[in-house]
């Protein structure tokens, strides 16, 4: 998997740079095919799926932190959901989902040097419940991200708490179905020597 350099991680508010890296993703099992339907349909009838303010749900972006000396990947517990996610975030705008992934892991578990590769490794759909809000759909574009040996995470704001899991002990953070198939693939692709 080529590491995205600067220039590919500029900005873009453009919704066709979304659906690219939507269709570029990698290919994957039938629930990740399901969503990329999904998401490419409803970009097609949405034209401001970018954008928070698209009342039946909206573009957001992860990713998977990986630990770049023992393979741990980072979660972070949820303030307002009260559970355990990768780190991620909506796209408010930006198109270029790369950079979105890559903005929201930076921000949420404050390391710098964090290294985005591409394309997009896992796509999920997902209805989410915030206190005070609609129900929602969030469409999810996850990316490989490593963190530089010996980086320390700090939580910010928007979790309690953040823990670098190993793959033996992801199940006592009662990851939902696309939490365990994103490590899974993630894991699968560093374990296969992709990066």
């Amino acid at each position: 998997m080529p590491l995205l350099v600067p220039a590919e991680l500029s900005s873009s508010t453009l919704l066709a740079r979304a659906r690219t890296e939507i269709v570029g993703a990698l290919r994957g099992d039938a629930d990740h095919e399901r969503h990329r339907s999904m998401m490419v349909r409803f970009l097609d009838e949405h034209h401001d799926a970018l954008l928070r303010s698209c009342a039946p749900g909206h573009l957001t972006s992860s990713a998977l932190v990986v630990a770049a000396e023992d393979h741990r990947v980072l979660l972070l517990e949820h303030r307002k959901l009260r559970r355990w996610f990768q780190p991620g975030g909506h796209a408010d705008g930006e198109a270029n989902l790369a950079r979105s992934a890559w903005r929201e892991a930076t921000e949420e578990s404050g390391i710098d040097s964090l290294v985005v590769f591409g394309p997009a490794i896992d796509l999920d759909v997902h209805e989410v419940r915030p206190p005070g809000e609609a129900p929602h759909l969030h469409l999810d574009v996850r990316y490989l991200v490593v963190a530089p040996v010996g980086a320390v995470a700090q939580h910010n704001h928007e979790s309690t708490a953040q823990s670098w899991v190993d793959r033996s002990d992801l199940a006592a953070y009662d990851p939902d179905d696309g939490l365990r198939r994103l490590v899974s693939r993630g894991l699968g692709l560093v374990d296969a020597g992709l990066l």
